[in-house]
């Protein structure tokens, strides 16, 4: 835990976030577009100004709808190639900052500048510099929360944005959370926050009235004691630098036995289930599928698919993930198969990018997530699973 001379908790981890990232560089880039409504996007918006966020537009709507509630909204195509180079200049200052900096995603990063307190000026000075650097060397406004635990410290980045900075101070901390919408929460989902309102639930500090097993009854284990240690300042408390996760994947051994063609894609089906729902619970969005094979002669093989938009939607990861498989189907049948893995590569964050499908498939997913979190993953599986369990040994279930 970081402390002062004292041994008291004192508020060293910042949380660093650039505004609106897509449509500030689009702004950055035009000096046409500043001050006007800007998203980026094509059919579907992936980022929105807060211009245009003022006037209704919210990602991941439809640039006709979008331009139905803001006529004067200017789209224009994403440019990755610029989004780069200006996460790598940002990520370039929190490094020159500290050693201790932890990639959440593009736009994103924990700075623990604990170590720094006999020899810099105090947490807060050091953010409001890294704010003024990144303005002045990048030409971007990044907002900043700092407080004595991660957690904290992105729950006021999101409170002050945007082009803000956000200090809780540890004998602030249950003053700050109390009166926060749940949905301000980091890790609280809009299934949590629908489910918590039906119980007149609203607030962190609601819930902080509540004992640890109330929140456990009504959310299962995982949900129970993410938010009970949310609400009460319990998350944990260091910054863990290149911890940022680059992939997330799971692969089943099949064995030396021939198998119908449905069970092998029912493995790969179970497989899709498992990492799509991690992919949701670290807040991520991936852009690469990877399908992973090791053939009956014991040679391996792995083929990957790009997507158009980053999602962390069950139904087009196992799409594209089935388009891979089948395409090896000759080769399969030829060789044989004794491992099925599937990736997901190339991960951003939750709130840097949007889904391409819409709110339902979204809404599906969730309520899936949050019956496995209650009840466990055996309590809801693909009917194409049942019956096939115990022939294929299947990853993931139960």
């Amino acid at each position: 835990m970081t402390s002062t001379n004292e041994g008291q908790p004192r508020a060293a981890i910042i949380h660093a976030d650039l505004d609106s990232f897509y449509a500030s560089v689009a702004q950055r880039d035009d000096p046409r577009l500043r001050g006007r409504p800007v998203a980026v996007g094509g059919g579907v918006l992936l980022a929105a100004s807060y211009e245009a966020k003022r006037l209704g537009v919210q990602p991941p709507m439809g640039a006709r709808q979008a331009r139905a509630l803001c006529p004067d909204l200017v789209v224009v195509p994403p440019q990755f190639e610029a989004y780069t180079a200006a996460s790598r200049a940002v990520f370039a200052i929190f490094e020159d900052t500290t050693p201790h900096v932890q990639g959440l995603s593009i736009d994103e990063a924990f700075l623990d500048v604990s170590g720094l307190r006999r020899i810099d000026v105090p947490p807060a000075a050091i953010a409001a510099r890294v704010r003024s650097r990144v303005r002045e060397e990048v030409g971007l406004a990044i907002t900043t929360g700092i407080a004595r635990t991660p957690f904290l410290a992105k729950v006021a980045s999101g409170v002050a944005k945007p082009d803000g900075l956000l200090l809780v101070e540890p004998a602030w901390e249950s003053e700050f959370l109390a009166p926060l919408p749940l949905g301000r929460l980091w890790g609280v989902g809009p299934v949590t926050v629908r489910r918590l309102a039906r119980f007149g639930l609203h607030t962190a500090g609601d819930v902080a009235d509540l004992d640890r097993e109330i929140l456990v009854g009504l959310l299962g284990p995982g949900g129970g004691h993410h938010l009970y240690a949310a609400v009460h300042g319990l998350t944990h408390n260091r910054v863990e630098p290149g911890r940022g996760r680059r992939s997330i994947g799971a692969q089943h051994a099949l064995g030396a036995r021939a198998r119908p063609w449905r069970e092998t894609e029912a493995v790969l089906l179970s497989l899709v289930d498992k990492v799509s729902e991690r992919l949701r619970a670290a807040s991520r969005l991936a852009s690469t599928v990877v399908l992973r094979l090791r053939y009956g002669d014991y040679t391996r093989a792995s083929r990957s698919h790009r997507l158009g938009q980053p999602t962390d939607s069950t139904a087009l990861i196992a799409e594209t993930a089935r388009g891979l498989l089948e395409r090896e189907q000759a080769v399969i049948a030829l060789r044989g198969l004794t491992l099925v893995g599937v990736a997901l590569m190339d991960l951003t964050s939750g709130t840097a990018y949007q889904p391409m499908l819409g709110d339902v498939a979204g809404s599906l997913d969730e309520t899936i997530d949050d019956v496995h979190a209650r009840h466990g993953r055996s309590s809801l599986r693909r009917a194409s699973l049942l019956g096939t369990r115990e022939r294929a040994g299947f990853p993931g279930i139960g």
